[in-house]
């Protein structure tokens, strides 16, 4: 059967759905992340202290410890899908508007405690979203689908990063976190109006289903080897990526740039880029396929990363900082969008929430190790040889590819 045109499927409500949803996504994570760390600072908030508000992001690794509760059970209105979505959004819209009120000089474990309810219900949200997309998108429209999703999830990060920002200097906090929350109306309104997919999916019957089902059919279908081989490429595939950008803001700075030039140039430029390269992807990967693009844009991860290698040969030079930063998250734009799309297609749609959470924890373990352990190995060898290395780290994954995404395979969009 013909795929449909570019045109149809760049152009259809499922395009839409996936755009808004992707906002509705993001937006919890960079309040966390952007708007709860700024907010601290500006109440004089030890930086140590804040330094420690990483850790509330724990549930988005450990999502898949309660996802088959959401597939196993369905709300009494809307359905599996639409249901929960809309349990999330609406819990997470009251607690963002509740943050506000706290006054974090007095007391900072209040300020802590919704904290980690931001991450635990945004997470939770997360895996029922994910699974709403693998059940709306055929397997053709995946990989635009999914870029569509990821590039609205990084727009949305102008709300807390950007705008929340200049209205604090207008507005009381209160105020702030109220405005922002409203913006999870957006998700809450889509959901409303989006249908519910895949009626005709039996969910688990049991709770003991929902939990070990998923694993036993996913090495039963892929065979044991081959499905070991899938969990390491998903952990090696964007390694060395990780590792690469992990410290980039001190590279930067070591380099000899200066704040106004990261804040200006590298945030914009790494942001953009990679939104360019998320919607390219999408309608490469919608042209040649999911394997085919796996390998093309892992090639193209590769030879990003060693770009840092000579920008720290070369020192504080604009241009060259321009173009390795624009070639990188180009990279990462292109290749987050196949990987997303290859997720979303190894997952059985049965049990789609809690393959795609345990999938999408499992590659949360490289940006841990790559965190843990770059700052030693820089100090050891230095930025030039430290970018060589993950250069080479990132070649195991490509190797995989071999098994898991061969290039010729067929039906492999």
């Amino acid at each position: 059967m013909e795929k449909p045109s570019i045109w149809k499927a760049l152009f259809n409500k499922r395009m839409l759905i996936c755009i808004f949803t992707g906002f509705s996504s993001g937006l919890p994570l960079y309040i966390v992340y952007q708007l709860i760390p700024a907010w601290l600072r500006t109440e004089g908030i030890d930086l140590k202290v804040i330094g420690l508000f990483a850790l509330v992001g724990i549930p988005w690794t450990w999502k898949f410890l309660w996802s088959p509760l959401m597939d196993r059970y369905i709300p009494p209105f809307l359905g599996r899908r639409k249901g929960w979505a809309l349990v999330t959004q609406i819990i997470l819209l009251l607690i963002i508007a509740c943050i506000g009120t706290l006054d974090p000089k007095v007391a900072i474990w209040p300020v802590v405690y919704f904290a980690v309810a931001v991450a635990f219900f945004s997470a939770s949200q997360d895996i029922v979203l994910d699974a709403y997309r693998r059940e709306l998108l055929p397997d053709e429209e995946l990989g635009i689908g999914n870029s569509f999703f990821v590039n609205a999830y990084r727009v949305s990060s102008i709300i807390p990063g950007g705008l929340a920002l200049i209205l604090a200097d207008r507005v009381p906090w209160s105020t702030v976190y109220l405005i922002v929350s409203l913006f999870m109306g957006v998700g809450i309104l889509t959901t409303l109006l989006m249908p519910e997919p895949a009626k005709n999916i039996d969910p688990p019957r049991s709770l003991k289903e929902a939990i070990i089902e998923p694993f036993v059919e996913f090495f039963n279908r892929k065979g044991k080897l081959l499905a070991l081989e899938i969990l390491a490429f998903m952990f090696f595939y964007k390694l060395g990526d990780s590792m690469a950008t992990a410290l980039s803001t001190p590279f930067y700075i070591d380099m000899g740039f200066s704040m106004t030039e990261i804040g200006s140039i590298v945030k914009a430029v790494a942001l953009w880029a990679s939104i360019f390269g998320g919607f390219v992807g999408g309608i490469i990967i919608y042209k040649v396929g999911i394997n085919k693009s796996l390998w093309a844009f892992g090639f193209v991860q590769i030879t990003s990363i060693l770009g840092f290698a000579i920008l720290a040969e070369a020192g504080p030079v604009i241009w060259i900082l321009v173009g390795v930063v624009l070639f990188e998250y180009l990279g990462v734009g292109l290749g987050t969008a196949a990987f997303v799309a290859f997720l979303a297609r190894t997952t059985n749609k049965r049990f789609t929430a809690t393959q795609f959470a345990l999938f999408s924890s499992f590659i949360a373990l490289p940006r841990t190790v790559a965190n843990a352990g770059t700052g030693y190995i820089v100090e050891q060898i230095g930025w030039t040889y430290f970018f060589i290395f993950c250069t080479v780290i990132a070649i195991p994954g490509m190797l995989l590819l071999f098994r898991v995404a061969p290039w010729g395979e067929k039906n492999s969009s």
